[in-house]
């Protein structure tokens, strides 16, 4: 409930969402049908070995045993190739869905993974007092301007059983635990009596903090269920991987695809904090790698027609050292890489301005400095698939402007 949100976890446990009205305004994303999807990369994934500068000859002296080599990269344009674990998301590049951001990121100086997600997640680097996420304010900043009306209570959505501080703040959002367990009366209905059942119990409140709200609420579990969630069956040639990151990118599909009003939709995958034996086209890394490369092409294969309004953004804390450590792994760095996928992306490039690995252009002598504030990203689809225009209210500090845009996005 931090921050006044909302959360359901997908199992019997009472939704707390019960307290909030399902009131929204009329959106600009709702109108057109555009979504966006946060993908976040939780530990600090190494940049340079998932999209490798491997025509930057620093890159091998400073990585002698975890480099991908030169033959072995999914070349992209030159001078960039992609880990080999990557192939599922070459095809997305080749037919121009995928675009890619290289030295983006915090400039923030913590190597901090809690301060530093906190801070992407907030949106306000170097402020821990900020109480709500910048996902939140971005569809906010959506609302201005526009007519009440009454909404889905599904138009911000996380998988998991708790909101991420991304989507924290005023505006209603729902963390679901599991798509398929999701019941009105829990998990087994028919083993409870009849008088505990969400609608007997919550339809007709009279508590002044229920009154108004019942209703609603159970019209938007009743929404849900009447989608068949555990009957989903995903697209053709759409093989999503086991385990939660392809379970979660299946149930964002699954909801998106079920026209429940979704527009803001987010996913988390951890796994990318690789001191030790990180590995080079095989291993730590390469296994994290083929799950996420997996998990979001069967996502774009899964959405079919409708991917041409979806928006995906990937991140992640920090990147890794230039350099490989003792251990044969890196440690915790500066400048990453974020991926955009969509219909409505110009993509088959790499964006941003690439700082160079010569000891004179890293950052404090050791990273990959920062060229591309991650907000510039993150920003631009806010502005293009919300509408948001007052970044102000998104990025407050930042001072973005869409002239600060990397025109990643079409308009």
């Amino acid at each position: 409930m931090k921050g006044g949100a909302m959360a359901v976890v997908g199992t019997s446990v009472l939704p707390s969402f019960l307290i909030r009205s399902v009131l929204a305004q009329a959106t600009t994303a709702q109108a057109n049908g555009k979504r966006l999807v946060v993908l976040f990369q939780r530990g600090a994934a190494d940049g340079l070995n998932v999209v490798v500068p491997y025509a930057e000859p620093n890159y091998y002296q400073m990585r002698p045993t975890i480099a991908v080599q030169k033959n072995q990269v999914l070349d992209l344009d030159g001078f960039f190739g992609l880990h080999p674990a990557m192939q599922p998301l070459k095809p997305l590049w080749d037919q121009g869905h995928l675009a890619i951001v290289h030295a983006a990121g915090l400039r923030d100086e913590t190597r901090s993974h809690f301060d530093a997600q906190d801070y992407m997640e907030s949106g306000t680097p170097g402020v821990k007092a900020t109480s709500d996420g910048w996902l939140n304010r971005a569809l906010r900043a959506e609302d201005q301007g526009h007519a009440l009306h009454h909404a889905t209570a599904f138009r911000a959505v996380a998988m998991g059983t708790q909101l991420p501080r991304t989507l924290q703040g005023m505006i209603p959002a729902v963390a679901v635990g599991n798509v398929q367990d999701f019941n009105v009366g829990g998990r087994n209905p028919s083993e409870q009596p009849v008088s505990t059942s969400f609608e007997a119990m919550y339809g007709g409140a009279v508590d002044t903090v229920l009154h108004g709200t019942g209703a609603e609420t159970f019209e938007a579990v009743k929404m849900l269920k009447s989608t068949d969630p555990a009957h989903y069956s995903p697209a053709t040639g759409a093989n999503y991987p086991k385990g939660q990151f392809g379970d979660s990118m299946k149930q964002v599909a699954q909801l998106l695809k079920a026209n429940l009003g979704v527009e803001a939709a987010f996913a988390d995958i951890g796994g990318w904090d690789t001191h030790q034996n990180q590995g080079n086209t095989t291993g730590q890394l390469a296994n994290r790698l083929k799950e996420f490369s997996e998990g979001i092409a069967a996502f774009w294969r899964d959405m079919g027609d409708q991917a041409k309004d979806v928006v995906v953004v990937t991140l992640s804390e920090f990147g890794r050292t230039a350099r490989q450590n003792g251990t044969a792994g890196t440690d915790h760095g500066h400048a990453n890489v974020m991926f955009v996928l969509g219909g409505p992306v110009k993509g088959r490039k790499v964006y941003g301005a690439w700082p160079g690995l010569a000891d004179e252009q890293l950052h404090e002598s050791r990273d990959l400095a920062v060229t591309t504030d991650f907000r510039q990203v993150l920003g631009e689809a806010a502005y293009k698939t919300f509408g948001a225009r007052n970044l102000d209210m998104v990025f407050p500090g930042a001072q973005l402007k869409s002239t600060d845009f990397l025109n990643i996005i079409s308009a």
